[in-house]
């Protein structure tokens, strides 16, 4: 629908967090708009609560799907979506009321942007606000590669997407780690303008409570997610045309080279394996000797013992590095 702005918010087991959510989106000074919260499967009391909001506000709409992670519920979402602008909120964010005014009279401004974003703030909720902004959403950034190899600098509340981007890029995988750089590095391939609005515009909030992203250095399973994740957001990178000489790319291929000695200490030898075998693939122009070498090593005592052993051997760097500074 033209004009309309449609806000997906995947919830799972966060009923008190979910309604400050849906608040901030009510609050907008933009209309019209619509939000879509996808319950992910929830076990407490969050499934009855969005049905409350959806009863009590016709904005409000609400899916039931099974747990599936926050790809598949984003991917819910965006399917029902009849916006022409799409923002994605988790359910522990909040927007600021202008946001999506702001962002929409940006992206009118610049027909050629696909993606528009501001300046997010980080919020302790145990501490007071600050107003220093998130990664580099406070610094204009004319596209998203190839800044978007060393790191995902906003967060999923950041960017506001016109659903031509969203359509172009397709569906969110079924990913439950990194599956938000993955899908935004896809949008990076388009190379499209991004527009900027240089005010604080949504608040990322920290928090007690559990989230997806937590150990994702130790436990196989979210290793084998950031393991493909980064698999195809190498893919993306090369099909963008991004040359294997310039810095992102090459420190991108480092951490290929990390995430392969950690999946290794994991005991995921096909996923340290294959990673390895990439990071060399990039890197085969410049020769890189600790590739070549931890790669004939690991032929022979294998990618689990190479792993363990790398990766004690950081720990140990770090603690020594630690005991230095405290000294």
């Amino acid at each position: 629908m033209h004009s309309l702005v449609t806000t997906i918010i995947p919830v799972y087991n966060r009923a008190a967090l979910l309604s400050e959510a849906v608040r901030s989106v009510l609050a907008q000074t933009y209309r019209p708009l619509e939000i879509v919260v996808v319950d992910d499967g929830s076990t407490d009391d969050t499934s009855e609560l969005a049905n409350q909001l959806a009863a009590k506000h016709p904005e409000v709409r609400v899916l039931h799907i099974p747990n599936g992670g926050p790809g598949v519920a984003r991917e819910a979402g965006r399917r029902a979506a009849r916006g022409e602008f799409l923002q994605y909120l988790d359910s522990d964010d909040i927007l600021l009321p202008a946001k999506l005014k702001l962002q929409v009279d940006a992206l009118r401004t610049a027909p050629d942007s696909g993606v528009c974003y501001g300046i997010t703030r980080f919020v302790d909720l145990a501490k007071d606000p600050t107003n220093f902004g998130l990664r580099r959403t406070g610094e204009r950034i004319e596209q998203m590669f190839p800044s978007f190899l060393v790191d995902r600098w906003w967060g999923t509340l950041t960017p506001l997407y016109r659903r031509t981007v969203t359509d172009a890029v397709g569906p969110w995988t079924n990913l439950r780690n990194e599956e938000d750089w993955e899908y935004d590095c896809r949008v990076a391939a388009l190379g499209l303008p991004l527009a900027y609005v240089p005010q604080i515009i949504a608040e990322a909030r920290g928090h007690g409570g559990d989230r997806l992203s937590r150990d994702g250095s130790r436990d196989p399973a979210k290793l084998r997610d950031r393991a493909r994740a980064h698999a195809l957001i190498l893919g993306h990178a090369r099909r963008a045309g991004i040359d294997a000489r310039q810095a992102e790319m090459r420190h991108f291929v480092r951490e290929l080279f990390l995430l392969s000695r950690q999946c290794g200490a994991a005991g995921l030898e096909s996923e340290a394996r294959d990673l390895h075998h990439l990071a060399s693939l990039v890197s085969k122009n410049d020769r890189a000797l600790d590739l070549r070498v931890y790669g004939a090593a690991a032929r022979i005592v294998g990618w689990k013992g190479m792993g363990s052993l790398t990766c004690a051997m950081d720990r140990w760097r770090k603690r020594r590095a630690g005991t230095r500074r405290i000294s």
